[in-house]
């Protein structure tokens, strides 16, 4: 299980919204090997007055909360972090100094997941990559 979250001021995430969701769901089929219907992503578009940022970041300050099943590897989540900035950046133009990734690790017993504890579901892909 993968859930992501993103943050932005509301004028710069919206605009790009589709097209950040498709890049980082490219991504995360590609290192994490999910399968391409395991989509979570929830954007936080935020008002100028509630996103404080340091003042070395542009108005295109992005951060990037990625909630995931313990179990990949440090060079996997490593490899992951890479390719969201490369592509990111590539793609829609926003520098690498603005793009802030975190990923977030927990053990399938903390999830509830289709009214089950995640360490009794069935997945049909592999945590450990």
């Amino acid at each position: 299980m993968v859930q992501i979250k993103l943050y932005g001021l509301a004028d710069k995430l919206n605009p790009v919204q589709t097209e950040l969701s498709n890049i980082i769901h490219v991504s995360v089929i590609e290192v994490l090997q999910l399968p391409p219907e395991k989509r979570f992503h929830r954007f936080f578009p935020l008002n100028k007055s509630d996103f404080y940022y340091p003042t070395d970041r542009s108005d295109n300050y992005l951060i990037i909360e990625i909630s995931m099943f313990d179990g990949r590897s440090v060079e996997t989540k490593k490899q992951l972090i890479r390719l969201l900035i490369k592509n990111i950046n590539e793609q829609l133009n926003i520098s690498v100094y603005d793009i802030e990734i975190t990923i977030f690790e927990t053990p399938k017993s903390n999830w509830g997941i289709r009214g089950l504890p995640g360490d009794e579901l069935i997945l049909n892909y592999k945590v450990e990559v």
